[in-house]
């Protein structure tokens, strides 16, 4: 490996691992060695631990996380007694598969006295209101578990306590200025966790360290290590909602892909056969790009009960019909979401360019703007806001980072602006009076102005330079290793130099995407696939007969019925 090389302002590839670092993982290939080391591998036994993700020696025990003891004593104590258990879950693919996770529990211990309950997304909004706590109380309700939501919503919390519900909070948002006063808070990331050894977490898998929180207290007669069938929703929620695939979250993604791929939910059978996903060989890409939009579309689209029945479903006819429902809300979905999109490119032209991008329209879906917020975000590498109106006066709305900016703490920092705001520390949700919407986009300028800011490197690092006769199956054996990749373990990056076009292909019904052909040294074609971009997209010529340099991660595709090594195309210049 050469050192560092800046071959254009945009990438750099990384340097070579240290000699003491490459005596320490001597056993590995130069290759895996150094992949190993840019992803902050430094002992040859984290190198084992992350090749070889061990459920027994990487799932750390629930009872470090703070409350767990209380929370687990209260639910049982609620089995016992026989009372009335509702949970709450959010209505998005972290919130879903983590209310399936207590729901099979439930099942499976034959607990009859619980009900399951997601907020309709346009009619109540994110989070635990009051007016569903007040429905609970009517029906006797005396245990409330929220799951992927709470930590903000101090209000509804005040009033189930008034009405005799013992909230159990289970969450993984950041805090803000609401302190909710629930029974008990399970939540990694509360500032008083000083125990719980890992803070990534989503919400559901939260929601699962109650769950072996319960088995490990209670009685229930389950063969040991039943709760790792639960891993499928966890898996999913966890790879869906782009928590950091690091420590505790790396064995869940592995292992729940595992489970994924044997499933017998026959919801998920069906609606990997309507789109035409390989069940038995899942990929977190699938994941991503494929079944996560889905379930996602039932909140924005319609209502998150028909994902929930979906993936919860021990019949085939209603799985099937309801496959076919999300695909069909899902294509809905996506046109309008190109829709908006369009609007928005075509204002930030007309418009003089500013730090920050805030945008909105009173016609737009507020369930929708996060999807427009996060294409905006990666194309102009800015902190976006864009909001949309469902009804009444209420503005709502959706932001995301580019990095230099915690969402969270920002918004906090804005006073007598925000009805409510929250989220993760580069995605986040907002609300504000339609009265104040006029002057939001200076307000939020501003304060940004003043606000102080990360420094967001501009150069993209790549992980080695090869050549195209490496992308060969030894090659992909290697990086197939480092998966499931995502937030905090990405996929490695090559650059490709001087390749030769041999062919140019544009395919897809609107022929919007790209597929260039390299010949290599044992003369056959490598083909490399962009998707939704097409010759046009980059600012080299791209012509058969000529040479370009290309950046791109090897990939293993399935979609001819056999095994293709392909190169999936980030950059050409």
């Amino acid at each position: 490996m050469r050192g560092i090389l800046l071959f254009m302002t945009k990438y750099l590839i990384r340097k070579s691992i240290p000699k003491k670092l490459r005596e320490e993982l001597k056993e590995h290939s130069d290759f895996t060695a150094q992949l190993l080391g840019v992803r902050g591998i430094k002992t040859k036994e984290e190198a084992n631990s992350f090749l070889n993700p061990n459920y027994e020696n990487g799932i750390h025990d629930p009872f470090l996380m703070e409350g767990m003891e209380r929370a687990a004593k209260r639910i049982l104590k609620a089995i016992k007694k026989d009372e009335h258990i509702v949970i709450y879950s959010d209505y998005d693919c972290d919130g879903v598969p983590g209310g399936v996770v207590l729901h099979d529990f439930f099942k499976k211990i034959e607990y009859a006295n619980f009900s399951n309950y997601i907020p309709h997304r346009h009619e109540e909004g994110y989070g635990l209101n009051t007016s569903a706590v007040e429905g609970f109380a009517k029906k006797d309700a005396k245990v409330l578990i929220t799951v992927d939501c709470g930590i903000a919503d101090d209000e509804p919390i005040a009033r189930a306590n008034k009405l005799g519900i013992d909230v159990i909070l289970t969450d993984h948002h950041l805090e803000n200025d609401k302190k909710p006063k629930p029974y008990v808070i399970l939540n990694p990331n509360q500032k008083k966790d000083k125990t719980y050894p890992f803070k990534g977490l989503c919400g559901a898998g939260v929601a699962w360290k109650l769950v072996q929180g319960l088995i490990a207290k209670g009685d229930f007669n389950l063969v040991k290590g039943w709760e790792k069938w639960l891993l499928d929703m966890v898996g999913l929620s966890t790879i869906a909602d782009m928590v950091p695939l690091q420590d505790e979250n790396r064995i869940i993604a592995h292992y729940g892909l595992q489970v994924l791929r044997k499933s017998r939910r026959p919801g998920l059978q069906q609606l990997c056969q309507k789109i035409k996903v390989k069940q038995n060989q899942i990929t977190e890409d699938d994941i991503g790009f494929m079944i996560a939009p889905r379930i996602n579309a039932a909140s924005r689209m319609a209502h998150p009960e028909e994902a929930f029945k979906l993936l919860s479903t021990d019949d085939v006819v209603e799985g099937g019909k309801l496959a076919e429902y999300l695909d069909k809300i899902n294509n809905e979905r996506k046109g309008i979401v190109a829709g908006m999109a369009r609007k928005v490119h075509e204002r930030l032209k007309n418009t003089d360019e500013k730090e920050i991008i805030v945008m909105g329209n009173p016609e737009w879906k507020p369930a929708l703007v996060g999807l427009v917020a996060n294409n905006i975000a990666e194309e102009q590498k800015k902190p976006v806001f864009i909001w949309g109106r469902d009804s009444g006066d209420v503005i709502k709305g959706s932001c995301r980072s580019d990095g230099s900016l915690n969402l969270v703490e920002f918004m906090g920092s804005i006073k007598n602006v925000f009805i409510d705001a929250g989220g993760h520390k580069f995605s986040g949700g907002f609300s504000v009076k339609e009265e104040r919407i006029h002057d939001f986009e200076q307000v939020l300028v501003d304060a940004f102005k003043k606000y102080p800011k990360d420094k967001v490197e501009d150069t993209d690092e790549v992980d080695a330079k090869l050549h195209i006769d490496d992308v060969n199956w030894q090659t992909y054996s290697v990086i197939e290793k480092m998966a499931p990749f995502g937030v905090g373990n990405a996929k490695p990056l090559f650059l490709f130099e001087n390749l030769l076009i041999n062919e140019i292909k544009h395919f897809g019904k609107e022929k919007n995407h790209l597929q260039l052909g390299f010949i290599n040294g044992n003369k056959k074609q490598v083909n490399c696939i962009a998707f939704f971009k097409t010759a046009e997209h980059f600012e080299k010529d791209i012509i058969e007969g000529k040479k370009v340099n290309l950046i791109g991660s090897l990939e293993k595709s399935t979609f001819r019925g056999f095994p293709e090594l392909r190169l999936r195309i980030v950059d050409i210049y």
